[in-house]
């Protein structure tokens, strides 16, 4: 779970110029509704350019990122029964490893866009 730090982080390293507006969507998870009660994120996001979209409860699907954790449950989790979180914490990191040499999976392509219309 990215946390604001993480957010500033990758924005302030971004290779995006100052003038490129970037848009962060956040889903309904509670700590990214803290965003709405914390001036602090809106006004650093305000100084760098950034828009918060958040989603409306219940449509996670416009969050396309959602096909993704599809695609990582079928390919990394399901019917496995990890003994620890930090095997499964591995099995996460390599399936991501896996997944960005291999974006060009057919298989992957496939589950990716079944799961993007799924959520339509």
């Amino acid at each position: 779970m990215a946390t604001s730090e993480d957010i500033k982080m990758a924005v302030d390293s971004s290779l995006y110029p100052p003038e490129v507006r970037i848009a962060i969507v956040l889903d309904n998870f509670s700590p990214h509704l803290s965003t709405k009660k914390d001036p602090r994120v809106g006004e650093w996001a305000a100084a760098n350019n950034v828009e918060l979209a958040y989603v409306p409860f219940y449509a996670s699907w416009l969050n396309r990122i959602e096909a993704q954790f599809t695609a990582l449950r079928y390919f990394a989790l399901d019917g496995t029964d990890h003994a620890s979180h930090v095997e499964q914490a591995r099995m996460i990191r390599r399936y991501i490893a896996w997944r960005n040499r291999h974006a060009d999976n057919q298989a992957l392509r496939a589950l990716v866009k079944r799961a993007n219309v799924a959520w339509h």
